[in-house]
C-alpha cells in the first residue's frame, strides 16, 4: 500500500512539475515586442529554439544593422558575438514593429546558428526550420505588411510545401546561392 502512495505522488510530482515549467523568456531580451514573439513560440512548445538560446546564453535586441556595415541594411538578422564573448541575435530594428509571428521566425532561425563558424548544413537547418515555424504560426487570413521579411517567409513555406522526402527544395536553394557560398565560406557571421 504504502509503495503505490509513494509511486502515486512521485508521478503526480513529475507531471505537476512538467506542467508549470515554463522559460523564462525575460532573460534572453527585456524588449516587449521580443518578449511577445517568445511567448508565442512558448507556447506552441517551440523547446528546441529555447535550448538553443539557452545553450549559447544568447541575448535578443533590435539592432540598426548599418551601424555594422551599410551593405547589412537589408539584412533580416545576424547571429554575432561581441568584443567579451557574448553571443546576441540581431534583429534589424526596421523590422521592430512586425508580427510577432515574423519575429518568432527570425528568432527561431537564428537560434540554430550554434557554430562559432557558420556552415552551409548550418544554414540550411536553420532556414528549414524558420519555414516550419511559419507553417505553424501564420495565421490564416490574417493580412500581414509585404516586406520583404514576409516575402521571404511566404517562399520559404512555398518551397517547403513542394518539397519531397527525396528533394527538398530549401535545401537545394540555400545550396545553391552564390550569397550563402561566398558567405558562409568566409565569414563567421551568419545573415541571411
Amino acid at each position: 500500500m504504502f509503495v503505490r502512495l509513494l509511486s502515486a505522488l512521485v508521478c503526480l510530482c513529475l507531471f505537476s512539475s512538467n506542467l508549470a515549467f515554463s522559460w523564462n523568456v525575460r532573460s534572453f531580451s527585456k524588449d516587449d515586442n521580443i518578449i511577445s514573439a517568445l511567448r508565442l513560440l512558448e507556447n506552441i512548445g517551440a523547446d528546441e529554439v529555447f535550448e538553443n538560446l539557452q545553450e549559447n546564453s544568447v541575448k535578443i535586441i533590435f539592432y540598426d544593422l548599418t551601424m555594422i556595415n551599410y551593405k547589412y541594411r537589408n539584412v533580416h538578422a545576424i547571429n554575432s558575438v561581441d568584443n567579451w564573448g557574448e553571443r546576441y541575435i540581431l534583429i534589424n530594428s526596421k523590422y521592430r514593429n512586425t508580427s510577432k509571428e515574423e519575429l518568432a521566425c527570425l528568432i527561431a532561425h537564428e537560434s540554430f546558428h550554434k557554430s562559432a563558424k557558420a556552415t552551409m548544413r548550418e544554414e540550411t537547418l536553420a532556414t528549414q526550420k524558420e519555414a516550419y515555424y511559419w507553417s505553424i504560426l501564420k495565421i490564416p487570413g490574417k493580412i500581414y505588411s509585404k516586406t520583404a521579411l514576409n516575402l521571404r517567409l511566404d517562399n520559404l513555406l512555398a518551397l517547403q510545401n513542394e518539397s519531397t522526402d527525396s528533394y527538398d527544395l530549401i535545401e537545394q536553394k540555400i545550396h545553391n546561392s552564390k550569397f550563402y557560398q561566398s558567405q558562409l565560406a568566409v565569414s563567421s557571421r551568419r545573415r541571411f
